[in-house]
């Protein structure tokens, strides 16, 4: 099955455009190809990053909300002990 596209217009600096279209010759591909790559690879970067932060505002509101934290004196031997033969269960939340 193939998925619909619709046309987009893009304006690049000559330089750019001269240096998109010599890398699509070195890997026989298209300029048209590489661009809709690389579009859509930085559209799940942003969508990852915003992910990330939003998970990072729900741990700070929950932090705000309950107190519950970990130190980072109490996560480093954790973090440390990850993937040893002496792996350490997490450090509990705690007010």
């Amino acid at each position: 099955m193939t998925t619909a596209t619709v046309p987009m217009s893009i304006r690049l600096e000559p330089g750019a455009r001269q240096k998109l279209k010599e890398i699509a010759a070195r890997q026989k591909r298209t300029a048209h190809s590489l661009a809709t790559e690389a579009i859509t690879a930085l559209i799940e970067q942003k969508e990852r990053e915003y992910a990330f932060n939003q998970s990072c505002m729900a741990s700070y509101n929950e932090y705000k909300e309950t107190g519950l934290h970990v130190t980072h004196d109490e996560i480093v031997p954790w973090l440390e002990s990850l993937f040893t033969d002496d792996e350490l269960p997490p450090p509990a939340c705690h007010a």
